[in-house]
């Protein structure tokens, strides 16, 4: 199995949310529906940028190192990354 760490923006909110999921379409659905406490302020919810892990663990971990920096300028800084 394949589990994501995902960075999601809402534009009406000017704000990224951080998270984990083996089903980014089901998660994602749930958030655009506010099926989820931390992003039911918006429905306009956009995936920005995704890691894939073999493991739970290594997704969970990851998403905690990102968390802990608390710093809007490096997610902008992994989502521009992957841009190119």
């Amino acid at each position: 199995m394949e589990y994501f760490v995902y960075i999601i923006y809402s534009e009406s909110l000017d704000r990224y949310y951080v998270g984990h999921s083996q089903d980014l379409d089901d998660r994602m659905s749930r958030h655009k529906g506010r099926r989820s406490k931390y992003t039911k302020n918006a429905d306009d919810w956009k995936v920005k940028y995704t890691e894939s892990f073999s493991t739970r663990s290594k997704a969970m971990t990851r998403e905690r190192e990102i968390k802990k920096k608390k710093s809007r300028r490096y997610i902008e800084f992994l989502i521009s990354e992957r841009k190119g």
